[in-house]
């Protein structure tokens, strides 16, 4: 059997392909217990629902440790399915029928459930990120030409005064709690000092790529670089070549990469001179930067691999 569960703020959507059967359960604990009830009678090959934001993480969970197989997918990819298969109309019942089919003819791979360590270092990352776009939109606030007007007493400098100054004490907060979550964990420490010892990743980076790359030293270059979203893809139709392009991956772990590698091309001596080579061959710059972003995940993912710390002669 194979199952498609669409996922909605307050409703679970199954549907079973091999039968047709569907059902609607609320998402909440009594609703998610009725699911794993239904669904462990089937017996199903797998279970296909997408990532909504976190709508589905309290079923995923309790499914996956139940022992039923959860595979969680990128909604691009199920609504790519979803044309293809030539489906007009979009309701929960014919999504749910949607990724059902899409278990079936794509078999993905299950989504492992991540433990408790991994999961809240994943939650305290990504609302630093949300703080750190909130402190970046104020102080583009602050310096808008029409508050810089404003008198010093104005209110609404206090207020933005105000809100940086909270912004600020809350993002130092979260990076002690970072910092203690991965020297709590000693498998953590040994990574992120590995990391840290390149130059050009700090801490915020190691931590970002800890946290939402965590196969970072499992795969092989090629695998590793179409996760982070850095491996080029071609773009050719009949005489038609197009210049090679990346795309899709983890959006949080490619820009800690490129925050490191902006850094790494001036203080990193290995990438200092294969991003000037680059640009002597004629590469534009975004160019250079992107192909300097691989190699340093490429020698990042080396590093973990073979539990070495940086050498200028490494090379991968």
């Amino acid at each position: 059997m194979h199952v498609g569960i669409d996922v909605s703020k307050n409703h679970l959507d199954a549907h079973v392909h091999e039968t047709g059967q569907a059902f609607r359960v609320s998402n909440d604990d009594a609703g998610i217990e009725q699911l794993v009830e239904r669904l462990a009678g089937l017996e199903p090959l797998r279970i296909v629902m997408e990532a909504t934001g976190g709508y589905e993480s309290a079923a995923f969970a309790t499914l996956s440790v139940r022992g039923l197989p959860v595979a969680v997918v990128n909604p691009r990819s199920s609504k790519h399915f979803a044309r293809a298969t030539n489906r007009l109309a979009k309701t929960d019942q014919v999504d749910a029928a949607c990724l059902a089919e899409f278990a079936a003819a794509l078999q993905p791979r299950i989504t492992p459930l991540p433990d408790e360590e991994a999961a809240e270092l994943d939650f305290v990352m990504t609302r630093r990120r949300q703080l750190i776009e909130q402190l970046v939109s104020e102080k583009n606030r602050r310096t808008n030409p029409q508050i810089q007007r404003l008198g010093p007493d104005s209110r609404i400098k206090r207020s933005l005064e105000r809100h940086i100054a909270w912004l600020e004490k809350e993002i130092a907060k979260f990076d002690a709690q970072i910092k203690k979550l991965i020297q709590s964990s000693p498998a953590w420490k040994q990574k992120d000092e590995l990391l840290q010892s390149v130059p050009g990743v700090g801490p915020t980076t190691s931590a970002n790529l800890l946290a939402h790359l965590p196969e970072l030293g499992q795969l092989d270059r090629k695998k590793i670089a179409a996760l982070a979203g850095l491996a080029p893809y071609n773009a050719d139709s009949g005489q038609r070549s197009m210049p090679r392009h990346i795309r899709g991956g983890r959006a949080c772990a490619r820009t800690a990469l490129y925050m490191a590698t902006v850094a790494a091309v001036t203080h990193n001596p290995l990438l200092r001179t294969f991003h000037k080579r680059l640009l002597a061959a004629g590469k534009n710059g975004q160019v250079a930067l992107t192909a300097c972003m691989r190699k340093l995940l490429t020698i990042l993912n080396a590093m973990l691999r073979d539990n070495r710390p940086w050498s200028a002669a490494l090379n991968p």
